[in-house]
């Protein structure tokens, strides 16, 4: 049968495929819409399948935060090239995935994808969308973070995400320092928030590489595990937030900066998001 160019668009405004998709699945559906949409869908799950081995080292960091700043959200959507990153149904879909993932707070990646966005789940919606663009497309991180003051930071285009918590703002304003700290975050990338936060593996490891530095050193057997403790402080003090040097100031660690704003003021936690590296 004869498909109009009318019938092609409508097609096309329905779902977002290109003219020659829309055109060849109204013909081979005869013109039945419904049944048009269903063989767009296998052709975006084709295309999904052929791509699942690809690498996704692009795209784009969302991050939502409630109006008194005590909730937030940041979700990683990723795709293979820096051109579909900057598409705006690429940016669009990641921000409705981000909106959705703060308001209904799932409990990981996979609920957050079997959320409904319309008559499809965002599953659907992405795999629909890498038919119509032709690239592997995935969520690869999301996290949500609660707390008396949060602060969001999102870095190199779009790339790195920060999520910071605080307490003890004793009513001040502390979102200026909280966004100094989370580009303290982005910029260091320390592993913990203080030594009590650094895993026990990593704190072994350290020390066993202190000794062997120590040991080639020709320093005393007896003096190594000393030797290995001061080089961990030293460890703890480059790769933990708060006993970091201030990027802005470094005759202070993070912790005075804070404290120095609002006596008492301190990181709880934070999330570090970044998409390639």
């Amino acid at each position: 049968m004869a498909i109009t160019a009318q019938e092609v668009n409508k097609l096309r405004q329905m779902t977002g495929a290109g003219m020659m998709d829309c055109k060849k699945a109204l013909t081979e559906a005869e013109g039945d819409f419904d049944k048009a949409i269903e063989l767009l869908r296998k052709k975006g799950q084709k295309v999904s399948a052929s791509r699942a081995d690809r690498e996704t080292n692009e795209g784009v960091v969302f991050v939502k935060t409630n109006e008194d700043a005590t909730t937030g959200v940041i979700v990683a959507f990723t795709c293979e090239t820096d051109f579909v990153a900057k598409n705006d149904e690429f940016i669009a879909l990641g921000d409705a995935i981000a909106t959705a993932a703060f308001e209904n707070k799932p409990a990981d990646i996979a609920a957050l994808k079997a959320l409904k966005a319309g008559d499809l789940t965002f599953d659907e919606k992405i795999i629909e969308m890498v038919g119509k663009i032709g690239e592997k497309m995935e969520i690869v991180a999301y996290e949500v973070m609660e707390g008396e003051a949060i602060v969001p930071y999102v870095h190199m285009g779009g790339k790195l995400g920060v999520l910071v918590s605080l307490k003890n703002a004793n009513g001040a304003d502390v979102t200026e320092a909280g966004k100094d700290v989370a580009m303290q975050i982005a910029a260091m990338n320390p592993i913990a928030v203080d030594k009590e936060g650094v895993d026990a593996t990593v704190v072994e490891k350290e020390i066993e590489i202190g000794k062997d530095q120590a040991r080639q050193e020709g320093k005393p057997e007896a003096m190594l595990e000393k030797i290995a403790l001061g080089k961990l402080n030293k460890f703890y003090k480059e790769n933990t937030l708060l006993s970091q040097d201030f990027v802005k100031d470094n005759k202070k660690s993070i912790a005075q900066y804070l404290d120095g704003v609002s006596k008492g003021l301190t990181v709880t936690e934070f999330k570090r998001i970044s998409i390639g590296g």
